[in-house]
């Protein structure tokens, strides 16, 4: 009897799983800083730095992005606002799986630790928001400032995607092309996260994370953080299976970015798309709430990822995020 094929997607779940250690931390290690200042002037020193980062590690920071200090501010500001609403405001707007829009609280289960990770969150992407705003007597303003704050981030990633594409052998625009938010096949998400306050009971407990480790599953992760409010530890490299941690620093003015596991297939995983966890504050260390905003750039639903070296059979990019999705709210893996 021939063996059924297995499932794309498995072999990434399979090792997610495995990586709930404790492990070790390694503060002699960093990851890269690179300015997109003068971008035009400086393309091809700014794409080597971008590939340099991105096929060792998997992570690099932006800094001189081009989106105003003022904007983040103000984009954390109403995700503050979004989060203090009442509960029952909130589960007006629940989560759509399928559409990866609107609000959930403790439902994302990581296959490596297989508890909820300790945080609500509200998905924003574009063509399944209709019914999922907060009115205006309650946020006014909120879903115009986010939808033009979604757009800007869409904008700086293709900006970085296309010197990935310069490598890859796309043509420049290959990745804006494939990820139009003027489609309603659309699926890039902005993400608004608020990780609780620490209990007292929580504090100093081995195993106890605010997301456990994990990949993204798509093509690249934009990630806006406050200044003492860490955490975020990534672990670099090919391989996890030395469970060596390295703390990346937040900061109010860097984007810290990686590669996701959509963009590795795509590259014939010549771009890495590593592991990367929220630890719980250690001893001495800020243990209120803990606010972050990433944006997700995936490629629109009917997208198929066709790989230049012929590596992975083609997959749309509905059918591949549909798979890993599913897989993180359904809780750990026998």
């Amino acid at each position: 009897m021939t063996k059924a094929p297995t499932p794309y997607g498995l072999a990434e779940l399979d090792k997610e799983a495995r990586m709930g250690q404790v492990g070790t931390e390694r503060s002699d290690r960093s990851i890269p800083q690179i300015s997109l200042a003068d971008f035009d002037a400086r393309r091809e020193e700014i794409t080597e730095a971008l590939w340099t980062a991105a096929t060792e590690i998997g992570f690099f920071q932006i800094v001189d992005h081009g989106i105003d200090q003022e904007k983040v501010d103000r984009a954390f500001a109403w995700s503050a606002r979004f989060f203090d609403l009442p509960t029952e405001s909130k589960e007006r707007l629940p989560l759509r799986k399928a559409d990866n829009a609107g609000w959930e609280y403790s439902s994302q289960v990581r296959p490596s630790v297989g508890v909820p990770d300790q945080k609500e969150s509200f998905q924003i992407t574009r063509p399944h928001m209709a019914d999922l705003w907060p009115g205006d007597e309650e946020l006014a303003g909120f879903r115009e400032f986010m939808l033009d704050f979604e757009a800007e981030c869409w904008s700086l990633a293709m900006r970085v995607l296309s010197c990935f594409a310069d490598r890859l052998g796309f043509e420049r625009d290959f990745f804006a092309e494939a990820h139009d938010p003027a489609s309603d096949q659309y699926q890039s998400t902005l993400r608004l996260i608020h990780y609780y306050a620490l209990p007292e009971e929580l504090r100093g407990r081995p195993g106890t994370w605010r997301a456990g480790a994990h990949t993204d599953f798509d093509c690249l992760t934009l990630l806006f953080q406050r200044d003492g409010q860490g955490g975020l530890q990534v672990c670099p490299g090919r391989e996890a299976d030395a469970q060596e941690w390295t703390p990346v620093t937040p900061s109010d003015d860097a984007i810290t970015c990686n590669i996701g596991d959509m963009l590795m297939r795509w590259s014939d995983d010549q771009l890495l798309s590593n592991f990367h966890r929220v630890r719980v504050p250690g001893a001495g260390e800020y243990t209120g709430p803990r606010y972050s905003i990433p944006f997700f750039a995936q490629a629109n639903r009917d997208v198929v990822i066709t790989t230049p070296q012929g590596t992975y059979p083609p997959m749309t990019a509905d059918e591949y995020l549909q798979r890993r999705v599913t897989a993180n709210y359904s809780g750990p893996r026998a």
